[in-house]
């Protein structure tokens, strides 16, 4: 998304810095959209922002990070900065996150919970049309990583 689209998001929008505040604002935001709260586990968050009038929400951290979430064995990467549009259980537009799919990285650009299955999440890549659907309950908070 160019600088300038992503500028005219921020305008009127919630801005939280601080690493411990910033961590908690995301679990609250995707519970706010009916999200698991681990689904973005953020280790150097600086920055997060969310205009409700658009949807529009991201997050800087200080830098890349990678994270495996070991319950389905899969590896995700995280830039400094992620962006995308919620709204109720889907997140869309998403940039700044990519998953390990066997030796090669993938771009994630839309996560949705299933509307008749609310027990299922899926990960979809719009430029190869490639998703993947695992249990939500793998993308839940552990407690130890609350922590």
């Amino acid at each position: 998304m160019a600088l300038q689209q992503i500028a005219s998001h921020k305008e009127g929008a919630e801005i939280y810095q601080g690493e411990a505040l910033c961590k908690q604002k995301v679990k609250e935001f995707l519970a706010e959209f009916r999200l698991p709260k681990g689904l973005i586990p953020v280790k150097s968050p600086i920055e997060v922002g969310l205009n409700r009038a658009t949807g529009f929400v991201w997050l800087k951290q200080q830098k890349k990070s990678q994270y495996r979430f070991k319950a389905i064995g899969k590896t995700v990467s995280h830039e400094t900065e992620l962006t995308a549009f919620v709204e109720d259980r889907r997140m869309r537009e998403l940039t700044g996150v990519k998953s390990k799919e066997l030796l090669i990285w993938m771009t994630v650009s839309d996560i949705f919970v299933g509307e008749h299955n609310p027990s299922k999440i899926t990960f979809l890549n719009n430029l190869t049309g490639l998703s993947r659907t695992f249990p939500v309950a793998a993308f839940e908070v552990e407690e130890e990583e609350t922590k």
